[in-house]
């Protein structure tokens, strides 16, 4: 599978842009808005054409804030293993709307809804969103849906 983009756009009272999949892997979790890379794309670019078509937001490439890279290993199908870049993002133009792949909406920190998230992003993102760079590496089940193991490293601050 090809590398993929993942943005948190993040408001400065701190809340949290998540979409509810509407379709395909992850249907019906929360996560941030993201893809496959295109040929040509660089991660970044890949990020912010994933960005508007999920939910309408436009962000420059420059404006993406590198806060982890994960690896998504399947082992039962090793084509469907790949890396990941995930980006945080504080400035964007455009209005919010839903997609017929994501349903965006704000969510505080306090509230963010982990029981309705992947397994593994319930250990990782509060650690990005803590400030921590993470590097990691997430194992799923031969199903491709269930986390059966993962392991994440602090590799800086953001």
């Amino acid at each position: 599978m090809r590398d993929t983009s993942l943005v948190f756009p993040l408001r400065k009272d701190g809340s949290v842009l998540l979409g509810r999949k509407r379709r395909g892997m992850g249907l019906g979790k929360w996560n941030g808005f993201g893809g496959k890379i295109e040929p040509g794309e660089t991660m970044r670019d890949c990020a912010c054409r994933e960005l508007q078509e999920e939910c309408g937001l436009l962000a420059r490439p420059d404006d993406l804030k590198a806060v982890g890279y994960l690896y998504f290993h399947q082992p039962s199908d090793p084509t469907w293993s790949h890396g990941g870049v995930i980006y945080f993002l504080h400035h964007w133009e455009g209005i919010i709307s839903p997609s017929d792949e994501m349903e965006p909406a704000w969510f505080s920190m306090e509230n963010l809804p982990y029981n309705d998230m992947w397994e593994a992003d319930r250990i990782w993102l509060p650690m990005m969103l803590s400030g921590d760079q993470i590097h990691g590496v997430v194992y799923f089940g031969e199903d491709g849906n269930h986390v059966i193991d993962y392991f994440f490293e602090a590799v800086g601050k953001s």
